[in-house]
C-alpha cells in the first residue's frame, strides 16, 4: 500500500519518508491504526485520515494496493462536515505532564493554566483517557496507548520553546491568566490581607508591597517582586513568538 503523512507529522518520520509518498509492505491483517503508529505515528496526533481518498476511522481495515493519507490538525483549514477521528480537547484546556517535563509545567501554569505533573505512566495515560486533561510528553510509546484520547509529543527540548509550542498547537489564548496558580502545587491564588502572611514574608518586603496572594494548598506566599517584570517580558515574549505563522511541514529538526 502507499502512504503519506501531512504536516507536523512528518515529524515522526524517517527524513526519506518525510513530506512523501511512500510503499508500505502489509504483513498481516492491519487497521489503519495499527499501519499510522507502526510507522510512528501516535493515534493523538492524527485528525483526519483518508483512505483511497475517502474519510475513514482507526478501525477501518486496509488491503493491498490501499493509499492512506493522514493528516494532524489545521487550525486555518476548515474541515466542517468532514468526518474526523481527532477529539476536540476539553475547553478550557487542562494538561497533564510527565516528571520529566516539569520546567514546561512551571511555564504553563505561570501563564494561569491548569496543569498536574504526573510520574507514572499508567496514570499519565489515564489523564489522557477519562480524565479528559491533554496529556504532554516526549514519550511517544505513552500516546499510543489506547485509553489516550488526548495527547501531544512535544517537539523541542528547550522549556520556553515548549511553552511557545504548547500555545501554538493549542487555542489557550482566552484561558490565559497569568500570576494566578502556584508555581508549585497548581492551586488558584487567593488574594489575602498583610496581616494574614506576616510571619511568612520579610519585614523589607511588607514595607515595599501591599497585596500578596497565597496558595490554600501549600501555602506559599506570593507577591509582585523585582521578578515580576522579568517574567512578564518572557510571557510576552513566548505568546509573540507563538503568534509567529509556523510551517505544515513539521517541526522537528
Amino acid at each position: 500500500m502507499t502512504v503519506r503523512f501531512y504536516g507536523a507529522l512528518n515529524d515522526f518520520l524517517p527524513r526519506a519518508r518525510r513530506g512523501t509518498r511512500f510503499v508500505h509492505h502489509l504483513r498481516d491483517r492491519a487497521s489503519v491504526k495499527d499501519v499510522i503508529e507502526a510507522l510512528g505515528v501516535p493515534h493523538p496526533e492524527v485528525d483526519l485520515i483518508l483512505l483511497n481518498g475517502r474519510p475513514t476511522d482507526f478501525a477501518a481495515l486496509v488491503i493491498d494496493e490501499d493509499d492512506l493519507a493522514v493528516y494532524p490538525p489545521f487550525a486555518d483549514i476548515p474541515l466542517d462536515g468532514v468526518a474526523r477521528v481527532g477529539v476536540a480537547p476539553p475547553d478550557p484546556p487542562r494538561f497533564a505532564l510527565d516528571i520529566h517535563l516539569s520546567k514546561l509545567a512551571a511555564w504553563l501554569r505561570l501563564a494561569g493554566l491548569d496543569v498536574v505533573v504526573i510520574a507514572d505512566d499508567a496514570e499519565l495515560a489515564h489523564a489522557g483517557g477519562p480524565d479528559g486533561r491533554v496529556v504532554l510528553t516526549r514519550d511517544v510509546a505513552l500516546l499510543k496507548r489506547g485509553i489516550v484520547q488526548h495527547g501531544y509529543w512535544v517537539r523541542h527540548t528547550d522549556p520556553e520553546w515548549q511553552f511557545v509550542e504548547v500555545l501554538r498547537r493549542f487555542d489557550v489564548r482566552a484561558a490565559l491568566a497569568p500570576f494566578t496558580r502556584c508555581m508549585a502545587c497548581n492551586c488558584l491564588l487567593v488574594l489575602v490581607d498583610t496581616a494574614t502572611v506576616s510571619d511568612r514574608v520579610p519585614g523589607c518586603t511588607r514595607e515595599l508591597f501591599s497585596e500578596f496572594r497565597e496558595c490554600p494548598g501549600c501555602r506559599r506566599v506570593y507577591w509582585q517582586g523585582s521578578h515580576y517584570p522579568r517574567l512578564c517580558a518572557a510571557l510576552e515574549r513566548a505568546a509573540e513568538r507563538a503568534s509567529t505563522p509556523q510551517s505544515d511541514a513539521g517541526t522537528h529538526p
